[in-house]
């Protein structure tokens, strides 16, 4: 047997807590002693939690005085670098990382607050016109350091052929489901703080960073990315828009809901006969004056949906 000591590893917990107000998603963050934004997250305590999810929603409602509702584990992140580098002494941190959804309304959130999640991304947000972040300062980068990839590159997919795929460009689409394939590939290329934070060489290799959103604590970018891309593909199967809204909502509510967390913005007739074949809501037979205009008719979520096919959700097309 070895002697050579084994470094301990703790296990922690980290949450991508969501909601919608004033059609913008939003994320929980708390700021550190660094002043970055960083991810709700706690220990877990074995002895007194008897799962990783009870132990998240207990921590959750102690430090943010948030009670959540729907939550689903996304991976396990562990990469050195995260809290630990070589040469430390101490434990080294394996988050698990969850999506949580939630009201912002409802319920304290202390010393943490939602900031928009676009703005740790700007070039997710599609809903009025492609970001001009894109195309100016985002390919023109990507498209340099795709040009210098050696020739004995190991990847299935060189870098130029990535970035066609994951940013839609030279007919490829836009999908905007491969938020972390983007996220990555930005690290991958340097171009992102974190990237120089951990000591990347094309990072260190630069003389300048553009500008691309607001950089997170730790790998929390890439937990956050995990989850928004976890979110947009599963508006098109399972019914999780609905834990974002009130019980009650109009039509219109329900479309901003979606164009907010998917980025991209929708038809209105299409969504609403969409709306209508996947039978997702009913009329509550109560108008809402709410709306600053003309009266709205209210609707709610038809829970009999969930027995009635095992896939109910919303497949949107853009107008794009």
């Amino acid at each position: 047997m070895s002697d050579k000591l084994l470094t301990p590893i703790e296990i922690g917990l980290t949450a991508a807590i969501v909601a919608i107000e004033e059609h913008e998603p939003l994320v929980l963050t708390a700021r550190g002693s660094d002043g970055l934004a960083g991810l709700p997250f706690g220990p877990f305590d074995a002895p007194s939690h008897r799962t990783f999810e009870i132990g998240l929603r207990a921590w959750v409602e102690e430090q943010a005085g948030l009670r959540l509702g729907y939550v689903e584990q996304l991976y396990t992140f562990g990469d050195r670098g995260r809290h630990a580098e070589a040469g430390d002494t101490g434990a080294h941190m394996v988050s698990i990382g969850y999506l949580a959804l939630t009201r912002a309304a409802e319920g304290g959130v202390n010393a943490a607050s939602f900031e928009p999640w676009y703005r740790f991304f700007p070039w997710e947000d599609w809903r009025e016109a492609p970001p001009a972040i894109i195309a100016r300062d985002i390919i023109p980068a990507l498209t340099a350091w795709a040009e210098e990839e050696p020739p004995e590159t190991t990847r299935a997919l060189p870098r130029k052929d990535r970035v066609r795929f994951y940013f839609g460009l030279d007919g490829a689409a836009w999908d905007e489901e491969r938020v972390l394939d983007r996220y990555e590939l930005l690290y991958e290329a340097g171009l992102v703080e974190e990237a120089r934070r951990d000591g990347r060489p094309a990072a260190l290799a630069r003389k300048t960073l553009p500008a691309l959103g607001t950089s997170m604590r730790f790998d929390h970018r890439r937990i956050l990315a995990t989850a928004i891309a976890r979110l947009r593909a599963k508006l098109k199967y399972r019914p999780v828009v609905f834990e974002l809204l009130s019980s009650e909502f109009t039509l219109t509510e329900l479309q901003y809901t979606v164009e907010a967390i998917s980025g991209r913005h929708l038809h209105k007739q299409n969504f609403r006969r969409l709306v209508e074949t996947e039978a997702l809501v009913e009329p509550t037979g109560v108008m809402s004056t709410q709306t600053g205009g003309r009266p709205a008719a209210l609707y709610r979520f038809r829970r009999e949906v969930l027995q009635e096919r095992p896939a109910p959700g919303l497949r949107v097309r853009s107008r794009r």
